[in-house]
């Protein structure tokens, strides 16, 4: 398949396979410039619902123009091939980075890392939308350090009807739709989500990639809701003594089950980002 092309597109590599796509590197066959590609599986081209949220998410993501969120180039119109064309980041994600204990580029980036995505964050919920599925995998980083938020399948409109009441099938499932080691507490229960609810994910994200653990653990998956909405993690710091007091309680304030106890924008978390350190041998950062 890797000869084939798709519109303007010719196919090179797959990036990596999900239930209903596929992510390709490919080239522009007339600047012969690289890109991806986030095509529907051919057995998901005569889903309704498959389709529908491909071009949710694309729609959302053109939206999109800041430095640290994965730009969208292209949609296609295609009546045979759905897709969307977008930045090609040649890079892995931070779960990826997790997995293969790439410690040290997680500690040496981290304050760099945890920034660039509140950063992003911030734009992405003052241009009103909640991104919903905020997690070490849509959070791409290359060697240099620098970041990208990608994946806005489930992103929804602050204040605004749920993308997916709107589909028939999802609309009427009880599913939970977010990423169970991640979500909010109101999340969880269904209600009404603006900027905190992002904050408490990027607070589980950060917990993660610190500790090299989820804040919670669980035998099953409504054990692990429950727990996101009734008990208190345990600090950062009580895992990795080498934290700072003050990012632990950064962190922790980004879990608090309430939004009303957790910082009230991202602005509020990177401005607290820029008066501490991450870890205690880290530079001294001035208030």
């Amino acid at each position: 398949m890797a000869d084939d092309i798709i519109g303007n597109y010719k196919l090179v590599k797959c990036l990596g396979t999900g239930q209903m796509s596929q992510v390709w590197e490919v080239v522009e066959t007339s600047s012969h410039r690289h890109f991806a590609m986030k095509l529907l599986l051919p057995e998901k081209a005569g889903d309704a619902d498959a389709k529908a949220m491909l071009y949710h998410e694309a729609a959302v993501g053109l939206e999109m123009v800041h430095p640290n969120v994965i730009r969208i180039n292209y949609v296609s119109d295609d009546s045979v091939n759905h897709y969307f064309v977008m930045e090609f980041f040649p890079s892995g994600s931070l779960k990826s980075r997790l997995v293969s204990k790439q410690y040290d580029y997680i500690r040496q980036n981290a304050h760099s890392i945890f920034k660039q995505a509140a950063t992003g964050l911030a734009y992405i919920n003052t241009s009103g939308w909640v991104h919903r599925d905020i997690k070490p995998d849509n959070l791409l980083v290359n060697a240099a350090g620098e970041l990208r938020i990608i994946d806005f399948a489930i992103a929804q409109r602050i204040g605004g009807e749920s993308f997916f009441s709107k589909l028939f099938s999802w609309g009427r499932s009880k599913t939970v739709q977010g990423t169970r080691s991640y979500m909010s507490p109101e999340q969880i229960r269904g209600e009404d989500l603006d900027s905190r609810s992002d904050i408490y994910s990027y607070g589980a994200t950060i917990f993660e990639l610190v500790t090299y653990r989820p804040p919670f653990r669980a035998d099953t998956q409504q054990q692990l809701l429950q727990k996101h909405i009734s008990e208190k993690p345990a600090p950062p710091l009580s895992f990795v003594p080498e934290l700072t007091q003050e990012f632990s309680d950064l962190v922790m304030k980004c879990l608090a089950k309430k939004p009303d106890d957790r910082p009230q924008s991202f602005h509020d978390v990177l401005k607290s980002l820029n008066q501490l350190r991450v870890y205690k041998d880290d530079p001294v950062r001035k208030p």
